[in-house]
């Protein structure tokens, strides 16, 4: 009687777990990133997923593939603008491919440091984006996450000053703004997605490239780099984009929850890479590269006097120059 007793009640709780957390997801939906899985955002987007779950006791299950596992940039944001894909954290320089005025916040030597940043990101410049990304269709969470100031690598000299670059073969990701930027310092620039990187590195097709330190260090590009340049030519973030029709298809509980907890994610994904940038110069250079400071203010005039600033204001029109100006001063 006891033993029957006993089965009973240790079988109840067990049927109740069962039934409450086995069954199917009523929604299942994919987070796609091109970055290695040891990246903050890797690892912050993952914690967010599970956060959703748990929230949502079960509802919504967001799987999380990171390192290009579901195809380049250009790849997956064609997913997700069809829908095959619901969630992709994507370079507003990258997007900007699609939507131009995305790259706004790549304008070379815009921002001195991450105060000016998160003042234009969190504010004007944001708002701004935000509202032209929708326009073309696709969701932008208000929080954009971080990947940092980006620095040049070279596997030929180290870029000290302007003429550096002159004739430079560097990498850059697929965004007229990139392209132009390097353009007007003389350089060669190539673009081609990240995944291909590494190899492009690797066989000398490029001669370096430029990322942000924690990007220079997941991706392990010091192992085909010699030169690593401080120049923190331009701030690069990745906004969280969600397919617009998936995203309603959710009940507004789910929607809020979803919302609440990228953005959270985002902003301790923001700590994570701007301490991890703050030490990374040091580790790089005890994986044996050779590092350099820069002459920001040469690099910044050396843009004015090609005509950079003057070209790039018309492209973005007066209401977003004025939006990234007010933040960070004349750039004239």
């Amino acid at each position: 009687m006891r033993r029957r007793t006993l089965l009973a009640t240790g079988a109840a709780l067990p049927v109740f777990t069962i039934a409450r957390y086995a069954r199917a997801a009523e929604f299942t939906y994919k987070y796609g990133s091109d970055t290695p899985v040891t990246h903050p955002q890797v690892i912050r987007a993952q914690e967010a997923a599970e956060r959703i779950k748990a929230a949502t006791e079960g509802r919504l299950e967001i799987q999380v593939f990171p390192n290009n596992q579901l195809g380049s940039d250009t790849d997956m944001l064609s997913q997700l603008r069809s829908g095959a894909l619901e969630f992709f954290t994507l370079s507003g320089l990258i997007l900007s491919t699609l939507v131009p005025e995305a790259a706004l916040n790549g304008v070379g030597f815009a921002f001195k440091d991450y105060d000016q940043v998160w003042q234009a990101m969190d504010g004007p410049v944001g708002a701004f984006v935000r509202a032209a990304i929708a326009k073309r269709g696709l969701t932008a969470f208000e929080k954009i996450w971080d990947n940092g100031f980006r620095q040049i690598t070279a596997s030929t000299r180290p870029v000290r000053a302007p003429e550096d670059l002159h004739g430079f073969k560097i990498r850059v990701p697929i965004a007229p703004l990139w392209t132009s930027m390097f353009r007007a310092f003389g350089a060669s620039p190539t673009s081609m997605n990240f995944s291909e990187v590494y190899s492009a590195l690797q066989t000398h097709i490029v001669d370096g490239q430029e990322n942000p330190l924690a990007l220079i260090e997941t991706a392990k590009l010091y192992e085909v780099q010699k030169y690593l340049s401080f120049t923190g030519h331009m701030w690069d973030g990745f906004w969280f984009l969600a397919n617009p029709r998936a995203l309603a298809a959710l009940p507004a509980p789910l929607q809020e929850i979803v919302r609440r907890e990228f953005n959270r994610a985002a902003e301790a994904e923001r700590a994570d890479t701007a301490k991890l940038n703050a030490n990374l110069g040091e580790t790089l250079k005890s994986q044996g590269m050779v590092a350099n400071d820069t002459d920001h203010a040469a690099f910044r005039e050396a843009l004015r006097k090609a005509g950079f600033y003057a070209d790039w204001r018309k492209r973005f029109g007066e209401t977003g120059w004025t939006a990234l100006e007010s933040v960070v001063g004349s750039l004239a």
